[in-house]
């Protein structure tokens, strides 16, 4: 038995066209939109930099003047405390040394005028 060959053949009217254009849907702005948004965000941050390195700098002046101020306030009230524990350690002294005639209570061991403090105050 042989089979009969029979050839494939074209539809009738034929073969409907080949697409072969692209057809790609939209995807997304432009390179140039893109660097255009990159540029104004960064121009944005750049300007809150700058307000914030502002408003810092006016912290900074506020505190070093309220510094300033407060300086004067502070060595007076170490000048007092120092007064007092000098004058309690006078009187300390004097109550040890009662019993030794010819001692001199708060004198200084070098004999001259000058006052010398114990404490020394460095201001930044």
């Amino acid at each position: 038995m042989s089979i009969q060959y029979r050839q494939d053949m074209p539809p009738a009217g034929g073969f409907e066209a080949v697409k072969y254009k692209r057809n790609l849907p939209f995807r997304g702005p432009s390179g140039l939109v893109i660097l255009g948004a990159v540029t104004a965000v960064c121009a944005y941050g750049f300007y809150r930099v700058g307000m914030g390195n502002l408003e810092r700098r006016e912290l900074q002046r506020e505190q070093v003047w309220s510094r300033i101020h407060l300086v004067p306030l502070l060595v007076a009230e170490g000048d007092r405390d120092a007064y007092r524990r000098q004058q309690a350690a006078v009187e300390r002294e004097r109550e040890i040394m009662k019993d030794v005639k010819g001692w001199e209570a708060g004198k200084g061991v070098y004999n001259d005028g000058r006052y010398r403090s114990t404490e020394s105050i460095v201001v930044l």
